[in-house]
């Protein structure tokens, strides 16, 4: 067979293409993106989509089971809670087809909101769960969840993180291998799929014991392995946290569970009869300690000496066995002789300026999850709450009922256009019905940019970039009772002022859109040809060293700390300097500095 380097991700896809699957879908959140991706690039044999959201992922996931094809829905850890209302009820009516939901955790919240531990919902939803640690078991896993789903009538959960995503390790190469079934929908089947009261109850039974079922199965799943060597000290542990438990202390005893839902309870009891000293490494929280401390036996140790926060690491867990209490660190690694860097919007990006007019109109913000959420950083500060997609525009509108708008004050809601049609529309269906008067800003950039440039129903392609409709937001907003609807070019400072400080102040709901501003890496809409100029450079004749022009935390311009005189004899302790290598010639700078010491270069 052939062995190649792959991505966790990548070898996820792979996974569902050998296991035959027919429909994958997904809403992309780092560290998932990459699963679908690989799946519209690389098996054309695959049906694929980026769904609206997740919930809608796993409706369409679904609904190919349902007509007896294999399916697959990815998502990030946060999506999930999106989902999870069509995840518990199929759980309940089981499927037909094999049906897998992987989630990518994200520990130490490199990219997310919070540090959720997804392994929760296996046990919430009555579903199994495989936890791979390398590539090679993302795809293994992936295939043997087909398998499982089918055999137990159930969808299955496969949970990655970060770092198991994102490695690259050696994976040996399988066949596609399509089931031989009956394919279609059965109209004699609504006991089983269609959850009114009476056939829940008779579902709920059934999941019941499919999860006894499941559990003499998880004590013989070749994937919970046992490997016995020293037996004064064992850890029971999965995913990477074995990599990293195993690379510190290869003479101790393991049990590997690659099915962490649920335990396998006799290999467990074995285990600990065999052992003297058993403990738990686990990322997150201390879902395995949990449920064996329930089963009655005594943890030598767990999260009392391993942190349920941020990622686990060979050093960390060395350090808590060895005594040495690991302490939460400020940084991960040591950057003193480093100049700080924190995370920037890229040069030229539309959103700057458009949150240096509502810094500077003196706007609250409710902001959202995205590139823009960088804009709560200094200098700019001009987002002030971030919950989840969507949340932005409900919360304008609950703050502006609570307090009025005097009481309230000029604020407003910020959310890409990718998270508009994700989570917006009901909370901006909201506003208008209740009467309410709060000002939803949409910024366009015509992508999915934060995850990595996926398509959505706003950008006019589809996953395999094949040209679809493209959804209008005007008409979006009329038809949920906006009526007024405006339109900014947020690089043109002066009007984007005046349109926000009008609609802001208006006793009705409004609609800001900010247009012609599509992301600054995506190059099919050729963002940099709507620029006048190619680059602006500082003109130090005339510049006087106010550093207005660094409030917009733009990359290429910086500050020369040296003693000076311009040309109209003011003195000056620094100058501006602006990077032409960097600069697209956006033209903020140009528009903040109000001593016209900033130029465009003509050649």
């Amino acid at each position: 067979m052939k062995r190649v380097i792959m991505q966790g991700n990548e070898a996820i896809a792979r996974g569902a293409w050998e296991a035959g699957v027919k429909v994958a879908a997904a809403y992309p959140g780092t560290p998932s993106s990459e699963i679908l991706r690989n799946i519209a690039e690389k098996y054309p044999e695959i049906y694929a989509e980026w769904s609206v959201n997740e919930m809608v992922a796993v409706q369409v996931a679904g609904g190919a089971s349902l007509a007896g094809v294999r399916a697959m829905a990815s998502m990030k850890h946060v999506g999930m809670n999106v989902a999870s209302d069509a995840f518990m009820t199929l759980s309940y009516t089981g499927v037909k087809g094999g049906l897998v939901i992987v989630i990518a955790d994200d520990p130490y919240s490199h990219s997310s909101q919070n540090e959720q531990d997804s392994r929760h919902w296996a046990r919430f939803g009555k579903a199994p769960m495989l936890e791979p640690s390398d590539s090679q078991e993302c795809k293994d896993f992936t295939k043997l969840a087909f398998e499982i789903s089918e055999e137990f009538d159930t969808p299955v959960l496969l949970r990655s993180e970060t770092r198991v995503s994102h490695c690259d390790s050696l994976v040996e190469l399988g066949e596609r291998i399509e089931p031989n079934r009956k394919i279609g929908l059965d109209r004699k089947e609504a006991s089983k799929y269609n959850m009114i009261p009476i056939y829940v109850r008779q579902r709920r039974l059934v999941v019941e014991e499919r999860m006894k079922k499941l559990e003499e199965f998880a004590n013989s799943f070749k994937y919970n392995i046992m490997e016995i060597n020293d037996t004064r000290y064992g850890i029971i542990s999965s995913g990477v946290s074995y990599l990293y438990a195993k690379e510190v202390f290869p003479e101790w005893s393991f049990l590997k569970l690659g099915m962490v839902w649920p335990l396998p309870k006799k290999m467990i009891n074995e285990f600990f009869k065999k052992v003297k000293k058993v403990a738990i490494v686990e990322e997150l929280d201390p879902f395995l300690e949990t449920e064996i401390r329930a089963m009655g036996h005594r943890i030598w140790h767990g999260k009392d000496v391993i942190p349920a926060v941020y990622e686990l690491s060979p050093e960390i867990v060395e350090r808590a066995f060895k005594g040495k209490r690991y302490k939460t660190p400020k940084t991960r690694m040591d950057t003193s002789s480093l100049p700080k860097r924190p995370p920037n919007l890229c040069a030229g990006c539309s959103h700057r300026p458009l949150f240096y007019v509502l810094k500077k109109l003196g706007l609250f913000v409710f902001g959202d999850i995205g590139c823009y959420a960088l804009a709560s950083n200094p200098p700019l500060e001009a987002i002030h709450v971030t919950i989840c997609m969507g949340a932005g525009v409900g919360m304008a509108h609950g703050a502006m009922k609570a307090l009025g708008k005097e009481g309230l004050g000029k604020s407003c809601a910020v959310l890409g256009d990718s998270t508009f049609l994700h989570a917006g529309l009901p909370p901006l269906m909201d506003i208008p019905y209740n009467k309410g008067n709060s000002t939803t800003i949409v910024l366009d950039n015509m992508i999915t940019a934060m995850t990595g440039q996926q398509e959505h129903p706003g950008s006019g392609y589809t996953a395999r970039l094949e040209p679809t409709i493209a959804v209008n937001y005007d008409e979006i907003g009329k038809a949920l009772g906006v009526k007024s609807i405006r339109h900014v070019y947020p690089y043109n400072l002066k009007e984007t002022m005046e349109i926000i400080k009008e609609e802001v102040n208006k006793d009705e709901p409004s609609l800001i859109i900010c247009k012609d501003s599509p992301c600054i890496l995506l190059r099919r809409a050729k963002p940099l040809e709507r620029f006048k100029y190619p680059a602006y450079r500082v003109n130090e004749e005339k510049c006087r060293g106010c550093k207005a022009c660094l409030e917009i935390n733009c990359p290429p311009i910086s500050f020369i700390r040296e003693e000076g005189v311009t040309k109209d004899g003011h003195k000056r302790k620094g100058r501006a300097f602006i990077n032409r290598d960097q600069c697209v010639g956006c033209s903020v700078c140009e528009q903040v500095c109000k001593f016209e010491a900033i130029e465009p270069v003509v050649n």
